[in-house]
């Protein structure tokens, strides 16, 4: 194994995943980010940390359920806070149509009725009559997940350093991959930002052992428990670059579909109110590209922790077949210089 050196820069789940797989490849890693601590900036902090390649599978291409699929296990090895208990698909009677459809779309799932649905989720009892589970998909919190990642680092005397605006463009580094999302922009043209928007919320009176999704025609929701009653809520999809809060609207739409999933959200505390910025290709799926001794891993969308490991093997491949040839030029750069 070769113990040369690589700088990735960004520590989002793209940046924290590529390092892990690089220094478990064998190669001497170093991380940099220009936020002053984990999570500073990083989109990786708001997302919703489902890891559910078939449920995306209805409304993506093929590429991001075969990809994400043994993501799962990847996750299982490297955070031991990975609950992989599946996840359901649910919708309101007016609305069954939309259940449907999207079955047809997707697979590796079990249509249940609604005593099977109350066995899996108590608190859901009597409010839906069928459901789609899918028992092999999981989920997890992606600020614990973001925290173990870097605990793993750390253990494997991988050092990140925060607070560091580092371009990659001017460095003459052996090899550098680039993870640093949107800012990559000043280098990938057709980078271009989704901006998505999340509540977390506690409930005195809900408890779900995994992520429910309701569909309908014009909200669409996800609902993720973190433990303790807190869940985080999710759904929007907005072509925008631009940063700050979450609109009064989208904030409206969330809570209206929380409560339409149950009225206990009704009571629910609001703990957090965000919104971040996603990097996308033009196809909505994650690449490995190279310009010079760059390796830039990008385009992750709405997919982050569930793509991120497919990607951080990609890059240690591509690495493999790169470093070498580097090093080489490297090196006869070297020879020629004067004495």
């Amino acid at each position: 194994m070769s113990q040369s050196s690589v700088i990735v820069v960004g520590a989002g789940v793209a940046g924290l995943c590529c390092a892990l797989e690089l220094s478990e490849s064998g190669y001497a890693v170093e991380v940099v980010e220009r936020g002053r601590a984990l999570g500073d900036g990083c989109c990786s902090w708001m997302a919703g940390g489902m890891l559910a390649p078939w449920c995306e599978r209805a409304t993506t291409e093929p590429a991001v359920a075969l990809r994400g699929a043994p993501s799962i296990d990847w996750w299982v090895r490297h955070f031991a806070g990975t609950v992989r208990q599946g996840s359901l698909v649910v919708a309101q009677a007016r609305d069954m149509g939309e259940l449907s459809r999207f079955a047809g779309r997707t697979g590796n799932f079990q249509w249940v009725d609604g005593e099977r649905l109350a066995e899996l989720e108590p608190d859901l009892a009597g409010r839906y009559r069928r459901a789609l589970f899918f028992p092999d998909e999981g989920h997890l919190d992606p600020r614990r997940a973001l925290a173990a990642l870097a605990d793993a680092l750390r253990t494997r005397s991988v050092p990140i350093r925060f607070g560091v605006d580092f371009s990659p463009a001017r460095s003459r580094h052996g090899l550098i991959v680039d993870c640093r999302g949107l800012a990559a922009g000043d280098a990938l043209s057709d980078l271009r930002g989704v901006r998505g928007e999340m509540l977390v919320i506690r409930s005195r009176d809900l408890e779900f052992s995994r992520p429910v999704r309701m569909l309908h025609p014009r909200i669409p929701l996800y609902v993720v428990p973190r433990g303790a009653g807190i869940f985080m809520v999710g759904a929007t999809m907005i072509e925008s670059e631009a940063r700050g809060g979450p609109t009064v609207r989208s904030a409206v739409d969330l809570l209206n579909a929380a409560y339409a999933l149950h009225p206990a959200f009704g009571e629910a505390e609001i703990l957090e109110i965000n919104a971040d910025v996603r990097p996308a290709f033009p196809d909505n799926l994650p690449a490995v590209r190279q310009k010079d001794r760059i390796l830039y891993a990008n385009g992750l969308y709405r997919h982050g922790f569930l793509l991120a490991p497919a990607l951080a093997r990609e890059v240690a491949e591509r690495t493999a077949e790169l470093l070498p040839s580097l090093e080489t030029i490297d090196a006869d750069l070297r020879e020629r210089r004067p004495a």
